[in-house]
């Protein structure tokens, strides 16, 4: 393929996983020549990284191929690709609706695109969804930030929850070795980078599809002794990981964490309901009592740790007693940030099928409740940052107000101040907070790191 002055253009959608897929294929394409466009409109390549857990980020998928199907019939040269989970889970029958795309994709052939573009350049039209083994790659992604790094250490998900479409478009779990992610973290603390975030689907199955694994001569049999393993490589300032299932989460993990300095005292956890009989429906595999021990053993190790977590309102049958339960929960614990959904039923999940769905302007109005409820915690959690000295890694301009640097607190807290974005950027800054919003800290620096003497 000549590809010396190709453009390409990747628009992600969806959770981090995506995020790290799109890095990893950006990588591979720049690799092979291609240089990154902004604007789509002037790519030769467009990739739409695809996300199948809400509706509207499908349908929005459709609409951004729908212009771009129109430019192909004016440059046929054009190369179109549906990458991610709504490829994984329409195959075939994405082409059948947008016959001018070249390649559909599942998330498991992330590391292959090169193999798969050179058989559309050779003028096949390509769908890549059959289950795989994944290849390890050696392609270097090519991050967003300069700061922050994603390392993926276990693919795909067992779990069976009954609103959840990703063990069908992810696949089974599979963890990488440890020596793997320990020597991707290496390479990335050697380019300058500061912070990893290890990521699952179900990051505490870790190990598990792993027979009697080694590093080192040491057994490594989970996600908390991967962590022991890779938390000192060296330059890595701070070690983050998600996405967490309360069902598999130990107390031996948050003693783990609050041992080890580098890893940040933020938790996510899912939760999804504060019902039990909704949890149940849901196949979540615990219960709410189960999910408020975990919150209080964290709190007893680091009373100060920040907790976020995802909750989804209006599931098939949920009553207004069960959503109750939910804003109880959330008032209980008081997180730091929740991520918020009302249900929306996906494609080839048990519980779309279901005759109990609740209608759109009840599920609409529970999810402000919520969000309501949410944002009021979050501002009474913040407050506890007032007038502290917080480190704060510098990770960009703010681009509302040039004067000043953002970055995030170890509790993963966005905090503005005034700096100079190229003396500080990837620096660890001592700031006074001196503002507190629901989300949010504005602050002073207090002792700006020198530079260190050649």
């Amino acid at each position: 393929m000549t590809t010396s002055k190709r453009r390409y253009h990747i628009t992600t959608f969806g959770c981090q996983m995506n995020k790290a897929d799109s890095e990893r294929m950006a990588g591979i394409l720049e690799d092979m020549g291609f240089e990154w466009s902004e604007d789509p409109n002037h790519a030769d390549l467009i990739l739409y990284n695809t996300c199948t857990i809400r509706d509207n980020a499908e349908q929005k998928v459709y609409s951004y191929l729908g212009r771009q199907a129109k430019r192909k019939h004016e440059q046929p040269d054009l190369t179109l690709i549906v990458a991610g989970c709504v490829a994984q889970q329409e195959g075939e029958a994405l082409l059948r609706r947008v016959p001018e795309l070249d390649l559909v994709m599942g998330p498991q052939y992330a590391n292959r695109l090169k193999d798969l573009l050179e058989s559309v350049s050779e003028g096949n039209q390509v769908v890549a969804t059959e289950p795989i083994h994944i290849m390890e790659d050696i392609t270097q992604p090519r991050r967003d930030s300069k700061i922050t790094a994603w390392v993926n250490v276990i693919y795909g998900c067992n779990e069976r929850c009954t609103y959840c479409v990703v063990p069908n478009v992810r696949g089974v779990e599979q963890s990488r070795t440890p020596e793997v992610i320990r020597a991707e973290m290496a390479e990335i603390a050697r380019q300058g980078y500061k912070e990893v975030t290890l990521l699952g689907q179900n990051i505490d199955a870790y190990g598990r599809d792993l027979p009697g694994v080694t590093a080192e001569g040491r057994h490594l049999h989970t996600f908390t002794d991967l962590l022991y393993y890779v938390h000192d490589v060296p330059g890595i300032e701070r070690l983050r990981f998600a996405t967490s299932h309360p069902r598999y989460f130990t107390e031996r993990l948050i003693k783990a964490c609050a041992e080890l300095p580098k890893v940040c005292e933020h938790f996510h956890i899912p939760f999804q309901s504060g019902d039990n009989e909704v949890l149940k429906a849901m196949a979540r595999g615990y219960t709410h009592e189960k999910y408020r021990r975990i919150i209080d053993t964290i709190r007893r190790y680091m009373p100060d740790a920040s907790i976020s977590a995802d909750a989804i309102v209006g599931f098939p049958g949920e009553t207004e007693a069960q959503f109750e339960n939910t804003l109880k929960l959330v008032e209980d614990i008081g997180f730091d940030l929740l991520n918020t959904a009302a249900y929306s039923p996906r494609p080839g999940t048990p519980a779309a099928l279901w005759t109990n769905q609740l209608s759109e302007e009840v599920k609409s109005d529970r999810l402000q409740r919520l969000n309501h409820l949410v944002a009021i915690k979050a501002a009474e959690r913040s407050q506890r940052y007032f007038g502290r000295i917080e480190e704060v890694l510098v990770e960009d301009q703010n681009p509302k107000d040039k004067t000043q640097v953002m970055g995030r607190t170890a509790g993963n807290r966005l905090t503005f101040f005034t700096g100079d974005i190229n003396e500080l950027k990837g620096k660890l800054v001592k700031v006074k907070i001196t503002e507190v919003r629901a989300f949010s800290l504005t602050g002073e620096p207090v002792e700006i790191p020198q530079p260190i003497p050649v």
